[in-house]
């Protein structure tokens, strides 16, 4: 786009009262957390088809996730899962990503794959094996401290699959009594993201299925204790956005896995199904973040953006960018949103008046804007045709 072009585009929004520099000063401020998962053979739930780009080590994976911060300028951070990013030494890998201009974001514990968890890891029958799960639980707390980690992300694939095999009342007892040393183990500037799922693997009963458990576990915990909202986690035709209100108003939203989801959790691209949603839940977001209460928007000043998604037949790094793409695409388009005109319309009872004032944000084209906003960070206007085009792009495919 043209100097002239813009400067047409940016007339035609100053028409409708949206100042298109004050967007931009928001859109500076997103931050997208990428999975080190997402960037190896790892994670799928039936097999790991072998791509001979993906990164080997936890070391490539940084490299791999800092290719994409340097082509979108959105993606400072990078969660790791403990043991599939096992190393000697954590300290160097802090210090590896250091030098890349990256950071070591959430600590993901792994409690699902060990053959001792097949019948709950936290909430096992077998006191052992409880132990043994709680250890590694305060096995990456040190790790996290280690890496200067603010958030340790919990989830649990703890569940029964028939009426009768598990003591329902017991195991929840025994996952916060487990949750609970953790807590005490975690430094005063850290936080317990405790993430949710309605089923799968366990299909009868899931010990952490909604995000009322998770919320109710959160509070019995204490204040670092909050929940995190996996996008593809619920059944079809949740309001993921009103949780997502919700949560705020009680202080206790502590961050997002971004993924779409068409069944179940399938762990697509996020907006890659239903777009609007996430542009819905951006929506709650942007409109709490001018509330009146202080501590309201300290949470959504805290809140973390997070892809978790498994990248199975897709090139790794061009999923990650197509991934933090689609989210700042989103956030964009809910920063249109003219909050007074909306609140307005809900004032005088104008059903369509209000839909309307949403809805027209989520239709508008955001694209001269996005390329404006990357030009002016000295990023290249298309992120993906600048990685398919890079020499990293031709290095990562001859690693296999």
């Amino acid at each position: 786009m043209t100097d002239k072009e813009y400067a047409l585009f940016e007339e035609r929004q100053q028409a409708r009262g949206i100042d298109l520099n004050t967007v931009k000063e928001k859109m500076k401020s997103l931050k997208i957390e990428t999975p080190s998962w997402g960037f190896g053979d790892s994670g799928t739930r039936f097999k790991v088809f072998k791509n001979r780009a993906a990164a080997r080590t936890p070391y490539e994976k940084l490299e791999d996730a800092t290719e994409v911060h340097r082509l979108t300028g959105l993606c400072p951070s990078v969660a790791i899962h403990i043991p599939w990013d096992k190393t000697d030494s954590y300290e160097k890998l802090r210090r590896h990503a250091e030098s890349l201009g990256i950071s070591i974001g959430a600590i993901n514990p792994n409690l699902f794959q060990d053959e001792e968890y097949m019948l709950g890891s936290v909430t096992n029958a077998n006191a052992a094996i409880r132990r043994k799960a709680t250890d590694h639980l305060l096995e990456c707390v040190d790790i996290a401290k280690i890496t200067g980690s603010r958030d340790v992300s919990l989830w649990f694939a703890d569940g029964t699959n028939y009426p009768g095999q598990g003591d329902i009342r017991a195991r929840k007892g025994w996952m916060q009594e487990s949750l609970a040393e953790m807590y005490k183990a975690m430094s005063p500037e850290m936080r317990m993201l405790i993430e949710y799922k309605f089923f799968e693997p366990a299909f009868y009963h899931t010990d952490l299925a909604d995000w009322g458990m998770a919320f109710n576990l959160a509070n019995k915990l204490g204040p670092q204790a909050e929940v995190l909202v996996d996008t593809g986690h619920h059944a079809q035709g949740t309001n993921v956005e009103h949780i997502v209100a919700y949560l705020i108003d009680e202080c206790r939203l502590g961050g997002f896995h971004f993924n779409s989801r068409k069944y179940a959790d399938d762990d697509l691209i996020v907006g890659a199904i239903n777009p609007y949603e996430l542009f819905l839940i951006f929506y709650q977001i942007i409109d709490a973040s001018a509330d009146a209460n202080p501590a309201i928007r300290d949470t959504v000043n805290k809140i973390a953006y997070m892809i978790d998604q498994s990248h199975n037949i897709e090139p790794k790094i061009e999923a990650a960018i197509r991934s933090v793409l689609n989210v700042q695409t989103q956030y964009a388009k809910a920063l249109l949103i003219d909050l007074e005109e909306v609140r307005e319309a809900q004032e005088r009872q104008d059903v369509l008046g209000a839909e309307a004032a949403v809805r027209k944000a989520f239709e508008f084209d955001v694209a001269p804007l996005l390329e404006s906003l990357r030009e002016e960070q000295g990023l290249a206007p298309n992120p993906m045709e600048a990685y398919k085009s890079s020499s990293y792009a031709k290095r990562v495919g001859e690693r296999g």
